[in-house]
């Protein structure tokens, strides 16, 4: 079946599940919502097998620009913002006024075209069994959406890729691919259908200009794909050293009819990047969402009932953990951000343990079987640095 590029039509019906987006104002558009396709089990299984395959032509036939991250081994959203942040250290060091302009791609899977797709496959030279096989899990699709008073029929899904299918990132990622270029005195970095776009120059004003310029060819190069971007969602932000006195520059920049001023604090790809690229707004995030996670988690053991230690030991380091330090192979908290941290650490070392409050918190650390913050961060630092070390050039 894979021999002959043929994925069979009984695996290419799927149920759409229409979940609403947090956060959002109104719920009366349908930009509000996002889909995610249930597809067979058997399916998935396929799609994976094939994904690894694409994945190892891509990175042996140059499908992918080594800036966008996401689908292939070692690629991942801290190796993104970690090549942006030293991109940016890089370009101020001449003394060069530094800028970045955050772009996202609108309902990106669900403008994949496989005619483009595949004419691009070709030219490249891949095999031929894997052109078909896109081509052939790309077309006579067929989904259901499934929501309250649902009239549960099917319909002919003629253009994109499946949220949900584990091919379709790397898919996505092959399509849109001819947007990135080279950027003299800049960088473009991607992760899936986030952009961004730094500049360098002697400057803010001139970012400005660089930026506006950068965006019209983008824009142009979408559109020949059929991919545009969500103007509204843009964010522009002025980089400065922590050395810095002069003022910071207030220059906003206007495209498409809409005005953006410089951000004071941008989220992207779950870091908090501030102009001087502090940790200090991160970390205080990641402990807000700590301390929410667990005042719901902590109801189910109280003091003396619940569920064991060793269950609210595995909570600890499979939620709250990854959760709280979410960052730190990249970012070095402060020290008041620290101690904050190791505050709320302390609480959920003695909810671990049912310890009285005033068990001294060296012993906590060894009965709760808890890393302490510093050692955990240095060691997740340590391992990155390793891995950044051992990977190809």
């Amino acid at each position: 079946m894979v021999d002959f590029g043929y994925h069979p039509p009984s695996l290419k019906n799927a149920n759409g599940i229409v979940l609403d987006k947090p956060g959002k104002a109104s719920y009366d558009s349908p930009s509000s919502f996002r889909i995610i396709v249930l597809l067979k089990t058997i399916s998935k299984i396929l799609e994976r097998v094939m994904a690894v395959r694409l994945s190892a032509i891509a990175r042996s036939k140059g499908l992918l620009h080594p800036n966008q991250y996401r689908s292939l081994p070692g690629l991942s959203s801290t190796d993104a913002c970690l090549t942006l942040t030293h991109e940016i250290r890089t370009l101020q060091r001449p003394r060069l006024k530094v800028s970045t302009l955050f772009l996202d791609i609108k309902a990106g899977f669900d403008n994949v075209d496989a005619s483009i797709l595949r004419a691009r496959l070709l030219a490249s030279h891949v095999p031929s069994y894997m052109v078909d096989w896109v081509s052939s899990f790309l077309s006579e699709r067929t989904s259901t959406l499934v929501f309250q008073g649902s009239p549960n029929v099917s319909s002919p899904v003629s253009v994109g890729t499946p949220q949900g299918s584990p091919i379709s990132p790397l898919l996505f990622l092959l399509y849109v691919a001819p947007l990135h270029m080279t950027i003299p005195k800049g960088l473009m970095v991607s992760y899936v259908d986030d952009f961004s776009v730094t500049v360098a120059s002697s400057s803010y004003r001139g970012n400005i200009r660089r930026l506006q310029g950068l965006f019209t060819t983008i824009f142009s190069k979408g559109r020949d794909i059929g991919v545009s971007f969500s103007v509204p969602k843009t964010e522009l932000i002025h980089w400065r050293t922590p050395s810095q006195r002069t003022p910071q520059s207030k220059a906003p920049i206007q495209l498409e009819g809409h005005l953006f001023h410089p951000s004071e604090v941008v989220r992207w790809l779950g870091y908090w990047f501030t102009p001087s690229l502090s940790p200090t707004h991160h970390f205080r995030h990641r402990l807000s969402l700590a301390q929410t996670v667990f005042s719901f988690v902590k109801r189910l053991s109280s003091p003396g009932a619940g569920v064991r230690p060793f269950l609210c030991h595995r909570i600890a380091t499979g939620l709250l953990l990854p959760i709280l330090t979410y960052g730190s192979d990249l970012l070095t908290p402060t020290y008041i951000a620290l101690r904050s941290m190791n505050c709320f650490w302390h609480r959920v070392q003695r909810w671990t343990t049912n310890n009285f409050y005033s068990t001294p918190t060296s012993i906590l650390a060894r009965e709760a079987c808890l890393p302490p913050i510093v050692s955990y961060g240095r060691y997740r630092r340590r391992l990155a640095a390793l891995r950044v070390a051992c990977a190809p050039p």
